[in-house]
């Protein structure tokens, strides 16, 4: 059930720590789902150099139920949720959940997961693959695993390159 008509989105914060009312760009998102200034606009405006808000967790139910509607889901709904889940959990900068949000954010992130499984068995764009990979590791609790799966491929060989000592 979709949550956009309660009136308390309207003094959400987002990423930049100012009010941020998403709820345009996601039904935007939901009239056209491919629109990258929307998915753009939602990905600056939910975070910030590892700063989320209220507005962020409310958007991540939003985004995913848009999303299941989609086969591949954009990377987008995985980069998001990935980015945003890893702020919260360890940045404590940031605020909690609110309780209201709480529990659609729970159900979003099982139904991310499994959208992540599905999109990981037949897809190979780099984007995709990487930031579901992301979501999987976070939602078996695998954080360092998430971090090096959202980093670039050139990151990740340094790190190899340096464990290897070349």
């Amino acid at each position: 059930m979709s949550m956009l008509n309660d009136e308390r989105w309207s003094g959400l914060k987002g990423g930049y720590k100012v009010v941020y009312d998403p709820r345009p760009a996601l039904r935007a998102l939901a009239l056209r789902y491919d629109n990258e200034t929307v998915w753009d606009e939602l990905l600056n405006e939910l975070h910030h150099q590892g700063d989320v808000g209220e507005a962020s967790y409310a958007a991540i139910p939003e985004i995913v139920r848009i999303s299941a509607e989609h086969a591949p889901a954009n990377w987008g709904v995985y980069g998001l949720a990935a980015i945003i889940e890893e702020a919260r959990l360890l940045d404590d900068r940031n605020p909690p959940i609110p309780d209201w949000i709480e529990p659609h954010y729970k159900a979003a992130w099982q139904t991310l997961f499994q959208l992540a499984l599905r999109d990981l068995e037949s897809q190979t764009d780099e984007m995709i693959v990487t930031y579901a990979f992301a979501v999987v590791a976070l939602h078996r609790g695998m954080f360092g695993l998430a971090r090096m799966a959202m980093c670039t491929e050139d990151e990740r060989a340094e790190m190899l390159r340096g464990y290897l000592g070349r």
